[in-house]
């Protein structure tokens, strides 16, 4: 059984901070891209930053020079720090991770359950 449990979310005032943690747990072999995804109100889910294997990032226009994806492999897990936070950055954010697990030799992605970011006043 495979788990990705975020941690973090909260409510906050604009221009505060707040940084998600998302850690994998179970039997795993090998993890791949790890994401940070989010959902608003009546909005698709949207990709938010990813970070490769080889630790290669990328972001998305609306969070470049705000947001910092990173990993610890060691510990399997997957951080957002995110910065100078603005209203319509409100949504639950949702973690990703493509991995294998033991056994195996394909890649399975598997999603976190979800953590509720309120940037209010």
């Amino acid at each position: 059984q495979v788990q990705l449990v975020e941690s973090g979310g909260g409510l906050v005032q604009p221009g505060g901070s707040l940084r998600l943690s998302c850690a994998a747990s179970g039997s795993i072999r090998s993890i791949g891209d790890m994401s940070w995804y989010r959902q608003a109100p009546g909005k698709e889910r949207e990709l938010v930053a990813t970070i490769t294997g080889g630790v290669t990032t990328r972001y998305a226009d609306s969070v470049k020079g705000r947001f910092t994806i990173s990993r610890d492999n060691v510990k399997k897990t997957v951080y957002l720090q995110m910065n100078s936070l603005k209203p319509e950055d409100t949504a639950v954010y949702y973690c990703y991770a493509d991995l294998v697990r033991r056994g195996s030799y394909s890649y399975t992605i598997y999603w976190g359950q979800g953590t509720q970011v309120t940037v209010s006043s």
